[in-house]
Order: structure tokens, then sequence, then C-alpha cells
């Protein structure tokens, strides 16, 4: 187990050792916090061409040491004008495609980063964008996560000759430590760095985008994307013990996470982590959780649910009647996402929890045209059922996994933190808060530490254990009804978190980074 990251002038921490190098180099140049997290991002949509793409989504929290307030951007793309469950279904189609053309929604990273850097940034937009040109137009070594992935998809990159084109760039699965290039990408990014958002949502690459994901079968029009604009949003907040955990209101989950939070603090605390005693009610929690985000979030815009009322004790109470502490409740199956967190903090005591994504492995798989760009599955979320509140409708976002999230004690900021994970980003952000809080731990241990991650084995309560849970854990979980499976160490399916905390007395950082990722926390 490493050591935190400690540091007083600023620190990054991301899933990649080059990306959070690109952002405390922003730093030490006297960069804000914003710039930090977009010149690591745009890394990250290079080095990490299965998990995220400026063809995806973004969204971010700031906080903002000036006034102690914190904002939110949803960065999230809508559907297609011309989209519809109706269209689909009329066609003999049960569910929405995993990949493909009708999976892709507006991308709506670049406006995010550039909305961002409008309000938050201090040094040019094209520098933040520079280390990533040079990555992607000299090349970078694949590393061995990274090499482990190429080899595990070929079949599905096979299938989409553009996507292998690009990642397979002469033909075979690159090696860990070989080098791959990506021209195309870096052109694609030198152009949004001295065009903005008009060089993305306009021009060669709107057309590109366009032409790639109509004749892949979908949607996508010029007007869905000149039209695209995400938006400024409160936070939504509950506390926990002491902590302000503030995130994402919907059409994001980050919700799911505030209500299992409050369901399981009515439970007296266990003194040993990681028993049976300890995590069943989290569990429990957890997919109490989820089934109300299930039933009752979406688009705020088509979904009229008032994230207080969720939040209530009233309701938490009556929904907490339910749990059993010695018997599983209903199972629920978890959609895997491919994603990147990243977090930053700057010597003005600024911070940004950042969380970036294509959705699912290399997206909908579309790559449009000469553009290097992966474009997002996020549409592949909806649902065709007509009662379900996450339907597919011209315009709509859909139900979303991506979450920052951001702590604060007595109003000033403790810090960022968040993970990437699909579904379970609320499950494992509940583990991550309990081990700071429950367990005072370190940022750093609080990432090393062992994770469960609830979902569904065959109709049954499924729980997969990572190897580090006490003795007794596994039996005392089955013997409650849960289906448990034990993986490898360091799971990569267990999600790559991230998060930086500030001392109050000291004003020392302390920065936590995954190693189930290639992830490092670095500060000056």
């Amino acid at each position: 187990m490493r050591p935190a990251t400690l540091a007083t002038h600023g620190m990054v921490a991301t899933p990649h050792a080059l990306a959070s190098t690109a952002g405390l180099r922003v730093l030490e140049e006297g960069g804000s916090a914003m710039d930090a997290v977009i010149a690591a991002n745009a890394i990250l949509t290079v080095l990490y061409p299965d998990q995220t793409a400026i063809g995806g989504d973004c969204f971010f929290l700031v906080f903002d040491a000036a006034t102690g307030g914190t904002e939110g951007y949803n960065g999230s793309g809508r559907a297609p004008m011309s989209a519809g469950a109706e269209l689909l279904v009329s066609q003999g189609i049960e569910a929405m495609p995993a990949k493909g053309g009708i999976t892709v929604t507006v991308p709506g990273t670049i406006d995010a980063w550039v909305s961002g850097h409008d309000h938050f940034g201090r040094l040019p937009f094209a520098r933040l964008l520079a280390p990533a040109i040079e990555l992607a137009r000299s090349g970078f070594p694949v590393s061995a996560r990274l090499a482990t992935v190429l080899a595990a998809r070929e079949s599905l990159i096979r299938e989409w000759p553009a996507l292998a084109a690009i990642v397979y760039r002469r033909g075979a699965i690159p090696r860990a430590g070989s080098l791959l290039v990506m021209p195309e990408l870096a052109a694609s990014l030198r152009a949004i760095g001295a065009g903005g958002r008009a060089a993305f949502y306009e021009g060669p690459i709107a057309e590109a985008i366009v032409t790639s994901v109509q004749e892949s079968g979908g949607w996508l029009a010029a007007d869905d994307l000149a039209s695209h604009g995400g938006e400024w949003v409160d936070p939504v907040a509950r506390d926990y013990k002491g902590v302000t955990v503030q995130t994402m209101p919907p059409n994001s989950q980050g919700i799911t996470l505030l209500m299992g939070l409050g369901l399981v603090e009515s439970e007296p605390p266990d003194p040993g982590w990681g028993t049976a005693r300890h995590v069943h009610p989290w569990i429990e929690a957890s997919r109490l959780a989820y089934a109300v985000r299930d039933a009752r979030i979406g688009d705020p815009v088509f979904v009229d649910t008032d994230p207080s009322d969720l939040l209530g004790r009233d309701f938490l109470d009556g929904l907490w009647q339910s749990y059993d502490p010695d018997r599983a409740g209903p199972a629920r199956t978890d959609v895997a996402g491919d994603t990147v967190y990243l977090c930053a903090v700057d010597q003005d005591g600024n911070a940004v929890s950042m969380i970036q994504s294509l959705f699912g492995a290399f997206g909908s798989c579309v790559v449009a045209g000469n553009t290097g760009i992966v474009l997002q599955n996020r549409g592949s979320y909806f649902s065709l059922d007509p009662a379900s509140v996450n339907v597919l409708e011209p315009g709509k976002r859909t139900l979303h996994t991506l979450m920052p999230s951001m702590l604060l004690r007595d109003g000033s900021l403790l810090g960022p933190i968040g993970t990437q994970g699909g579904d379970a980003q609320a499950q494992i952000q509940m583990q991550l808060i309990s081990n700071l809080i429950d367990f005072a731990m370190d940022p750093q241990e609080a990432i090393d530490a062992p994770r469960w991650i609830a979902g569904d084995v065959d109709g049954r309560p499924g729980i997969t254990l990572e190897p580090g849970f006490p003795e007794g854990t596994i039996a005392g979980l089955a013997a409650r009804g849960h289906a448990v499976t034990v993986v490898e160490g360091r799971n990569p399916n267990a999600g790559h978190a991230q998060m930086i905390l500030i001392d109050p007395a000291t004003g020392v950082l302390m920065g936590g980074a995954d190693p189930r990722a290639d992830g490092a926390a670095l500060g000056h």
C-alpha cells in the first residue's frame, strides 16, 4: 500500500500518471484547478481510448474559494430530435442496442470544457490542450492495462474497421510499452484548441460526426449539435455525520449516493470494518436507493421529481422499514461503465471534481470520419418501455451514471471525490465516504481498501468481493442470502477512484489515486 500524497500549494489526482503530470504543470504555471483538470482530461482522451473520448459527456463540480459556494455543470448531451422509442419498437427492437449509430447522443464534453474555462480558467485554452495534442501526434506508451483491454476486446474492435484503424494502427494488437500514435485526434484537438466550442459543434468536425452516425443507422443531425448547450446547476447535498456531501442533481444518479448514506446512518455503527454485520446494511441501503433511482430519476425537463422529497427523513425512514438485518433484499443488475474521474485543488483553495465518459467500452464504436473521435453510446442507457421515466424521447437526456462529488465540513472545503464505475459509482462512493468518516482512513487508505459491488447473480442478490475482507465475511453474507463471488485483488471492475482532502488546521493537501488503474496523485 502506498502512502497518501502530501503537498501545500496544489494537487491533481487522475487515473494515469501522465495526465496528473500535465495537470500539475498547469498548476505550477499559475493555472487554476479548472485549467488543471481540462489539461489532464484532454490527456486521458488520448491515453484511455476505451474509457473516454471527446465524443462523450462531462460533468463537474467547482468549489469557488472566493465565494465559498459550489456550482455544477451538467455536460450531458441530448437524444437527437428525430429519435423516439416507438420508432425502434415498431421495427421489432425490444431494447436499446449496445453499440452503433442509434446509441449516439450529442457529445457534451467540449461544451463543458469551454464553459468551465470561460468561468474559471486562467491559462489560454490552447495551452491546456497542447500536451494531449503532442502525445497523440508523437505517440504515447501503451500501458499494461490498455494492452490487456485491447487484446480482450479484439473481437469487438475488429467489427468496427474505423475503430480498429485507430487502436490497431499497424493492424496488430499493441503490446505494453509500444508507442501508439493518433494523428487524426491530434488534428481535431488542435482545431478545438484554436477554435473553441464552434470548432466541434459546427464545421468539418460536426459534419464528420453527423455523416458517420447516420451511415451507422443513427439519427443525429447538424441542428442537434449546433443547438447543444450544457447547464450550470446547483448541487444536491446531504449531511453524513458532520460532513456535507455534495453531488450532481438529476439527470445524474448522484442522489442515489445521498439516499444510500441517509438510509444507512440510521443503523448503529459497527466497529469492525468489513465484517458481514458492517457490510450488509450498506449493501441493502444501496439496493434500496438504486430502486428509487430507477423508478423516479431522469431528465428533470421530462420527469417531475423533487430531490428534496427523496432525501427527507420521513421518506428514508419509510424506505428503510423493508430492511432486514438477517436477509438480503431483491437483486438488481448493475451496468458497467467506461469513464475517467479526476480532481484538482489549486493554490487559492479552488477545487474541481470532474468526470468524463464514453459510457461503454469504446462507446458506440462509431468513429467520426477522419477526425479520430470515437463517439459515446450513452443512448444505450435509455429504455424503450413507455412507462419508464427513462424512456427514449426526442431531445431528452438519459438517466446518467456520471456523478462527481465534493465534501465540505462546517461550510469549508474538505475536498473533491469520485470514481469511475458505471452504475456502481454510487455504491463505491458510499464505501469511500464511510472509510474516511467512520474508520478515519486517509485518502489513499480509503481508496486502497477492498471493495464490494452489489449486483445480480442468476436472479439472486449477488455480491462481488475483492480479497482482504475479514475472515467470516463471506460466510456471514452467504448466510443472509447473498451470492458471494471473490475476484482478484485491485479488480479493474471495482472502480477507479481519486480524491484530494484539505487539512483545515494546516491547509496541507492529502491525495489518493486508484491502483486499480494507472492512477497518481501529484502535488507541489
